[in-house]
C-alpha cells in the first residue's frame, strides 16, 4: 500500500469533530477531501448547508444521502425480526447505523476514484469497528484514517478543536465549548452520554430529553395502538398502511408523548471498558413489544426457543460492528424462515412508560382456546399426562433409586 493519499471520503456529520478533521486531513495528508454525510432521520440533516459547511471547511464537494428508507427495511427490521437486543436492553440504534454508513462511504470513494476513507470515531469506543470492519469487508484496498488514533492528531478536547476551527475559520454554526452532552441519534434513537451520566452513583433530571417526557410528564390517560405486521415486518399503524419511514415517525411521536423507551444505562462497550448512556427509542420499543407478541402466538416451542437463543449472537454481531459477515447473513436466513407466519395485529397500552400488551390477532395463531382452557376437550386426554410423566421423569427416578443417599449433590433433604 503506498504511503501518500491522493483522496480520502470522510464520513461527515457536520459536527465539532468530522468539521476539524477535513482542514486536518489536507494540511497532514495534503489529499483532496471529499464528504460525505448520511440522512438517517437524525433531524437536522440539512443538505444544502451540510454542502455549504463542507466546502467552506475545505472539501472539494459533499455527497448527502438519503439512506432512511435503506436503513430501516434493510437494517433496523432485521435486527428487530431476529429479536436482538444487546445485554438484554440496547435496541442497538447507533450499532446497525454505521455498516450502511461506511459501505455508501466505499460506494462513493470507488465512485470518486478515492485511495482513502476516514472517520471520526475515537479509539475508545464501539463506533471505530463499525466504520473500520465495513471498510475491509467491503474493500479492503482502501487505506483507513483515523485522526484520533493517528500520531499527528494533537487535539484531544472540544476546546482544542474548537480553538482549531476558529483559527481556520471553520464555521461552527453554533457549537459551543459549554455542550453537556454528546449525542447520536437517528429515525430510530436518540443516546446521550457524558455530563453527570459519566457518574452511575448520581441520578439526572433526564433533562437532555428531546423524543420523550419524562415518565412524570407523561399523560394521566393511557393511549392504545395497533401495530400490523406481515411477515414480521410492520405494515400498517392503527389500521392504516404506512411506508417504513412515516410508520415509525408516527410510532415515536406517540411513545414518546408516553415516556416509553427510555433506558439508562450502563453497558459494556467492544474495546472493554464500561460506559453510561441515556437512550430514547419510543418506536422501536413499541415495535419490539409488539412483534414479541405476536411471535408468541405464531411460533412453536422448539422455534421460538432456538430464535431466542440466536438473538443474543445476532445482538453482539450488530454490536461489534460485524454486519458484512456471513454468519449475520446466514442467521437471516433462518429468521426469515421464522417469520413467513408472523403477520397479524399486536395491540399495546401506553401508561407512563409503561408497554401493555392488550390483544393481539394472527390467521396462523396456535394458540387453540379450547385446547388452552381448563375444559375437557376431545383430543386431549387428560389422562395421556400421567404416562408422559413417567417417560419424561425417568432419569431422575432412576438416579434416586440407583443412587439414593449415595448422590454427592445435596438437594437439601
Amino acid at each position: 500500500m503506498k504511503s501518500s493519499v491522493d483522496k480520502c471520503v470522510l464520513a461527515y456529520s457536520g459536527g465539532l469533530d468530522t468539521s476539524v478533521i477535513i482542514p486536518w486531513l489536507i494540511e497532514n495528508y495534503g489529499c483532496e477531501v471529499v464528504a460525505f454525510a448520511a440522512d438517517l432521520g437524525q433531524g437536522d440533516c440539512d443538505a444544502p448547508a451540510l454542502k455549504k459547511k463542507a466546502v467552506a471547511s475545505g472539501a472539494s464537494k459533499c455527497y448527502v444521502l438519503d439512506l432512511r428508507k435503506e436503513f430501516l427495511e434493510d437494517y433496523v427490521w432485521p435486527t428487530m425480526r431476529a429479536g436482538a437486543k444487546y445485554e438484554g436492553t440496547y435496541l442497538l440504534g447507533t450499532s446497525f447505523a454505521r455498516p450502511l454508513i461506511a459501505k455508501h462511504q466505499v460506494l462513493i470513494a470507488q465512485k470518486e476514484k478515492a485511495d482513502a476513507v476516514a472517520h471520526g470515531a475515537t479509539g475508545k469506543g464501539n463506533d471505530q469497528v463499525r466504520f473500520e470492519l465495513t471498510y475491509m469487508a467491503l474493500d479492503p484496498r482502501l487505506r483507513v484514517i483515523a485522526p484520533w488514533k493517528d500520531p499527528k492528531w494533537h487535539i484531544h478536547s472540544r476546546e482544542e478543536a474548537i480553538d482549531y476551527a476558529e483559527k481556520r475559520r471553520i464555521p461552527l454554526s453554533g457549537i459551543s465549548k459549554k455542550k453537556i452532552y454528546s449525542e447520536d441519534g437517528n429515525l430510530w434513537h436518540l443516546s446521550h452520554e457524558g455530563g453527570i451520566l459519566e457518574y452511575p452513583g448520581k441520578e439526572h433530571k433526564y433533562d437532555m430529553l428531546k423524543l420523550s417526557n419524562t415518565f412524570e410528564k407523561a399523560p394521566n390517560k393511557a393511549e392504545y395502538v395497533k401495530i400490523t405486521f406481515e411477515k414480521g415486518n410492520p405494515v400498517a399503524l392503527n389500521g392504516k398502511k404506512m411506508d417504513a419511514v412515516a410508520l415509525l415517525k408516527e410510532l415515536n411521536k406517540i411513545g414518546g408523548k408516553h415516556a416509553c423507551g427510555l433506558l439508562d444505562i450502563v453497558e459494556n462497550r467492544l474495546v472493554g471498558l464500561k460506559s453510561r448512556g441515556v437512550y430514547e427509542t419510543p418506536g422501536g420499543t413499541l415495535l419490539y413489544k409488539a412483534h414479541e407478541l405476536l411471535e408468541s402466538l405464531t411460533l412453536d416451542k422448539a422455534t421460538l426457543a432456538e430464535k431466542q437463543k440466536l438473538a443474543q449472537t445476532y445482538a453482539f454481531l450488530t454490536y461489534n460492528g460485524e454486519w458484512f459477515t456471513p454468519l449475520r447473513q446466514a442467521l437471516d436466513a433462518f429468521v426469515n424462515e421464522t417469520q413467513k407466519t408472523v403477520t397479524g395485529d399486536a395491540t399495546l397500552k401506553l401508561y407512563k412508560g409503561n408497554v401493555i400488551p392488550a390483544g393481539v390477532h394472527s390467521p396462523f395463531s396456535l394458540y387453540d382456546p379450547d385446547l388452552g382452557g381448563f375444559s375437557d376437550v376431545d383430543f386431549y386426554d387428560q389422562k395421556d399426562a400421567t404416562g408422559f410423566i413417567r417417560c419424561f421423569g425417568l432419569p431422575l427416578k432412576t438416579r434416586g433409586m440407583l443412587l439414593g443417599k449415595k448422590s454427592p449433590v445435596d438437594f437439601g433433604i
